[in-house]
């Protein structure tokens, strides 16, 4: 490897850190990987006219009826489970009636208004934040770590990769009830060694203990997925800069944050708005499973909340104002942190 191959893993990855800041806002970094690998560039545009030609020569037969034909099904699974639901929800979240619907009474923003005067909803968003950025946090630190980890890995490399991936295929419910039986007070064998350490583990009794279990709990279940996005996005990082950049005394540590995690950056963004979406709205099954949103709300996340309030405490109203307030902070939450990433990231291939 020469002084040149050297100079280039440092030129690609300062420049993979630092073009994306110097840009301004909506502007689409060039990025490293295209300082880095002109071959590959060059190859994929002699090979974009043939695509190109492919696409045009794809065609479905005369008239929109096969397309149609295959869309309906996704469309009626759309409309019936989601839009109807949510028009639904927003019609009941302005009204007050009873369980049964025998009376109802239009109360406009009553309910919305009863829900932020309420301390327990309150609290229910703070622990839903908690919870969340808990999640996201750790789920994408152990999945950046084991997919660069792996990608190193010569001889058995399949077979790390399937282990990793098999949490995937177990349901939430299931992974809850593995986690609160490792980690049961009397019988977990995980708390037993806790309790041998002088911790005195006991997430029915502790709030705090409680919460670290379901963030656990929901980390574990998801890191195969960010993992798997996280494996492909290294497939493309040019293994002649990680070569060079070794050669030149970088190690592995240096090589990750200097090369492998600036150019992973649309990945990491793409892998945290799903983060955050998993967090608000499919760890319901592993909280009943494992701490039924307590000991004293203390993992009473929203989306548990909505379930309690409409179907335990049959307030309906209440309970669809929640849910239309649920969807509307995590639509938000997620337009926010595009526009803030959008000048942090970069989309170079």
């Amino acid at each position: 490897m020469t002084a040149r191959s050297s100079a280039t893993w440092r030129d690609v990855a300062g420049s993979a850190q630092s073009r994306s800041a110097a840009l301004p806002a909506g502007q689409v970094s060039r990025g490293a990987a295209a300082d880095g690998g002109r071959a590959v560039a060059s190859s994929r545009k002699r090979a974009r006219p043939a695509l190109e030609a492919g696409l045009k020569r794809a065609n479905f037969g005369e008239g929109p009826g096969l397309p149609t034909l295959l869309l309906l099904p996704q469309f009626l699974i759309l409309l019936f489970f989601f839009f109807i639901p949510s028009l639904r929800a927003l019609t009941q979240s302005v009204l007050l009636s009873d369980p049964f619907g025998t009376t109802v009474q239009f109360v406009w923003l009553d309910n919305f208004k009863a829900l932020f005067a309420n301390g327990e909803y309150r609290q229910s968003m703070w622990v839903t934040l908690q919870f969340t950025v808990g999640q996201n946090v750790l789920t994408l630190l152990v999945a950046l770590v084991l997919a660069f980890a792996t990608d190193h890995i010569v001889r058995g490399r399949s077979v790390y990769r399937t282990i990793i991936l098999l949490p995937y295929a177990i349901a939430p419910a299931i992974a809850g009830i593995l986690w609160a039986f490792l980690f049961n007070p009397a019988v977990g064998p995980l708390a037993q060694m806790l309790h041998a350490l002088g911790i005195g583990w006991d997430p029915n009794l502790n709030p705090n203990h409680a919460l670290i279990l379901v963030v656990l709990t929901a980390s574990w279940k998801h890191i195969c997925y960010d993992y798997i996005f996280l494996v492909v996005g290294l497939l493309a990082v040019p293994v002649s800069l990680m070569e060079a950049a070794a050669v030149d005394g970088a190690g592995p540590i240096r090589r990750f944050v200097s090369i492998g995690l600036p150019m992973l950056g649309p990945t990491v963004f793409f892998l945290a708005v799903m983060n955050f979406i998993y967090g608000f709205f499919e760890t319901f099954a592993i909280i009943d499973a494992v701490t039924r949103g307590g000991p004293a709300g203390a993992t009473n996340i929203l989306v548990y909340k909505v379930y309690v309030d409409g179907f335990v405490n049959l307030d309906l109203g209440s309970s669809a104002a929640q849910s239309v307030l649920l969807m509307s902070f995590a639509l938000l939450c997620t337009l926010l942190q595009f526009r803030y990433f959008d000048r942090k990231v970069n989309y170079g291939v």
